[in-house]
């Protein structure tokens, strides 16, 4: 391809959200591995334990880690032994304000609260940006960081890595191939939370003593003050450790997603991809949970969100489920899809369905690479199409990063560019919208304006008001 259709076949792909490369040219990792003028990205790591411990380290091996920046001082020295020639911070603004001309790229693997302000501070820096999902905590955010992004240029990667597993590319080819016809709904559930919230946590517990080696302000970032806890005792006699940091933070309203945040980014990648749901925008949703309270996230969960046709496919009606439903008898049932669609097979922790015309295909898996049609006899003799989409050479997280870096230089854009994940983080988190909203009827929802027609209330939890020093 000469330099100008490439170029312009790179712009039409990055607004399609879903880039390939043509037959005949190079694959993701040779255009990845290749000598350029600058051999390796340079990168700076936003987060360095957790997630972002093997995000860093995956970042060495397809570039180079030239800072790394995390609010817990121990830890931050722990990840510098491993990564000697990496500049430490523990706020990533100030990493923006000294080293914003020494890195290519930043990999963001922190709190959901901070995503959209570090990826954003990313973007309008000219920086490749790597965030682990879900993109943002807010919808206003995915909104602006996606479009952002695709007026700046950079190459973007949402960190849900089912999307480099050829088992989900082969899933997306089968749908579209139409194996199991049209498809009017899809089921997809969790095993989380897996950490304290309501009915176990109602209330703010008062304030700790913050530890010396912790950037308490840092953490926070745009989120509103609070003080630093460490352990928490309920009203029950319970006693939760770390109830803030550095997991738990999952369960609270002001800093994470909760359970559909944190799993629907994988289980709902393989039904959102397949039946193309990125090229529109939800039009209503609807919720019901256990009580809802001010702090954090209800016990149990089920979100139900509209999606228009697309095209020759028909309409959508896309069912979360999350948590466990207390019984009258204190007993506590799985909050999962009706038993009749898994046709008899065992269901899984955690998974998705869809359910067309014809039959469904069952994945239980949370990245969605491993799925199989349903009724079994039915389908025993079902030959995959051939594949349409590109397959990554050995698949897993790294290669998340490996085709972000063949954006950086050039290639594709990754099959998780923001253009894609953005869209599927703001139908994500409308069902959280809804949840918090906490009513029983339909949300119907203007997504071009952004803000519901029938219940204004809603609408402010469709963004934040930031802390002062912190903005988009």
């Amino acid at each position: 391809m000469s330099e100008t259709n490439r170029r312009d076949f790179i712009k039409y792909t990055a607004a399609t959200g879903m880039g390939f490369w043509v037959a005949g040219t190079q694959t993701w990792a040779q255009i990845a591995d290749q000598k350029t003028p600058n051999e390796k990205v340079n990168f700076a790591c936003i987060g360095v334990t957790g997630k972002g411990d093997s995000d860093s380290s995956h970042a060495a091996e397809v570039g180079n880690v030239v800072a790394i920046c995390d609010i817990n001082e121990s830890a931050l020295d722990r990840k510098a032994r491993a990564l000697p020639n990496a500049r430490k911070f523990t706020d990533f603004r100030k990493l923006f304000d000294e080293m914003g001309k020494d890195f290519d790229a930043i990999t963001v693997s922190i709190p959901d609260h901070n995503h959209a302000v570090a990826s954003m501070m990313g973007i309008k820096n000219k920086k490749a940006v790597y965030c682990q999902k879900p993109m943002c905590h807010y919808i206003a955010e995915a909104r602006a960081v996606r479009l952002a992004a695709a007026e700046a240029g950079v190459a973007t990667q949402m960190g849900n890595q089912g999307s480099a597993e050829n088992g989900l590319r082969a899933g997306v080819e089968a749908i579209q191939a139409g194996a199991i016809g049209n498809v009017h709904s899809v089921h997809v559930w969790t095993n989380r939370p897996i950490w304290p919230q309501a009915p176990k946590i109602l209330d703010r517990p008062m304030g700790d003593e913050k530890p010396e080696n912790l950037n308490w302000d840092a953490w926070l970032g745009p989120a509103p003050y609070r003080p630093y806890v460490k352990n928490y005792t309920n009203s029950s006699g319970q006693t939760f450790r770390n109830v803030y940091q550095p997991f738990n933070w999952r369960g609270w309203w002001d800093w994470g997603t909760g359970a559909l945040g944190d799993m629907a980014c994988h289980t709902a990648n393989l039904p959102f991809r397949a039946l193309k749901l990125y090229e529109v925008y939800p039009t209503a949703v609807q919720a019901k949970s256990g009580i809802v309270n001010f702090e954090t996230y209800p016990s149990w969960a089920s979100a139900v969100i509209d999606f228009p046709a697309r095209g020759d496919m028909p309409a959508v009606k896309l069912h979360w489920y999350e948590g466990q439903i207390e019984q009258d008898d204190g007993s506590r049932l799985h909050n999962w899809p009706p038993g009749e669609l898994f046709y008899g097979q065992k269901v899984a922790t955690s998974g998705s369905l869809m359910v067309g015309d014809k039959g469904v295909m069952y994945s239980p898996d949370d990245y969605g690479a491993e799925w199989f049609l349903l009724p079994e006899n039915k389908y025993k003799n079902y030959k995959k199409p051939e594949p349409t989409l590109p397959r990554s050479q050995g698949g897993g997280d790294v290669w998340m990063k490996k085709e972000l870096v063949a954006a950086i230089k050039g290639g594709p854009p990754a099959y998780s560019n923001f253009n894609y994940a953005g869209k599927l983080t703001e139908a994500i988190l409308l069902g959280n919208v809804a949840i918090r909203a906490g009513v029983q009827h339909p949300l119907e929802y203007d997504a071009e304006n952004m803000k519901f027609t029938n219940w204004p209330e809603a609408n402010q939890f469709l963004g934040r008001e930031y802390r002062k020093g912190y903005s988009l």
